[in-house]
């Protein structure tokens, strides 16, 4: 089994696409670059904001092998798996083992709401079938299924199983499962608008969606954070939230690829169902996003931390 150090900023980064719906390799190629430039510690493919549920297999496994080809090992790569039945989430493990991903991120069975038997088996059956590290998506508010601290409990003979990303929006859960747990789950805060709260109550990472278009600030707040340097990250944290709060809604893909835009690391383009911003709400969105720019802290010196 390998290992992964689950700590750190981990950006759910968005899928680039051409105006002709193809992926757009060179987009995304300029966004990863101003993510590592930034100090990042991973790179997760395929979440929500990755429109996985829109992605077909052959692209998903184009997007691991050119990510795992343009970091060249700085940081892991992370591949999440959303899958309706527990063969394809099976398969899809396997296969990202074999591209040279280095994790998964895994939510419980898409479209079915599995009881608590089925959504612990489902984990387990999926953890027996790979080496990688993986991180349990705990997201109940989008996805329907909670997974339990007794699930968790259940789940600890998984050795691979050795983070969760917390997105439950109750911050009290990190403390929840650290009393219960110990070391054993690492914790990275899922929700942008709680990701200060849930660092200074011990999450080890934070899962980030806004860092697509604002890396540098995201890390800087972690790292200040982390550093006890509190007043610092607060001012920052501050200033953020309303753009954060781009985060927590159904149309975080389109929001968040408006700031990519804004800040001349990503595009608009997003694949059907989803349709590019227009009119009033496209205005309402580009307010708060250049309002943000206007107003963009100096940041002190983070990387070193």
């Amino acid at each position: 089994m390998e290992n992964l150090n689950w700590s750190g900023v981990f950006p759910a980064v968005t899928t680039k696409f051409t105006s002709d719906d193809q992926i757009d390799f060179v987009t995304f190629e300029k966004n990863i670059d101003a993510q590592l430039d930034a100090g990042v510690d991973g790179i997760i493919l395929g979440g929500t904001l990755g429109e996985s549920s829109v992605l077909t297999n052959e692209e998903k496994a184009e997007l691991v092998k050119f990510t795992v080809k343009k970091v060249a090992g700085k940081v892991p790569v992370i591949l999440n798996i959303a899958e309706g039945s527990t063969r394809e989430a099976v398969a899809q493990a396997k296969n990202a083992e074999q591209l040279g991903a280095s994790g998964l991120m895994l939510l419980p069975p898409m479209r079915y709401k599995t009881d608590h038997r089925e959504t612990v088996e489902y984990f387990k059956a999926v953890a027996k079938a790979t080496t990688l590290p993986i991180m349990i998506y705990n997201n109940p508010v989008d996805y329907k299924t909670e997974v339990t601290i007794e699930m968790f409990a259940e789940l600890v003979e998984c050795k691979n199983i050795q983070a969760v990303k917390e997105s439950t929006r109750d911050v009290s859960n990190v403390t929840r499962m650290i009393s219960r747990f110990g070391d054993r789950f690492k914790i990275l805060c899922g929700v942008d608008t709680l990701a200060m709260e849930e660092l200074l109550m011990g999450a080890h990472g934070w899962v980030a969606g806004l860092v697509c278009a604002f890396p540098a600030e995201t890390v800087a707040v972690f790292r200040l954070v982390k550093a006890g340097m509190i007043d610092e990250a607060l001012e920052i944290y501050r200033w953020f939230l309303p753009l954060l709060e781009l985060d927590i809604h159904p149309k975080l893909v389109q929001y968040i690829k408006l700031a990519e835009t804004a800040t001349g690391i990503g595009t608009e383009f997003v694949r059907a169902p989803r349709l590019t911003l227009v009119g009033q709400e496209r205005e309402q969105v580009l307010s708060i996003i250049n309002n943000g720019l206007a107003k963009r802290p100096a940041l002190p010196e983070y990387m070193s931390l």
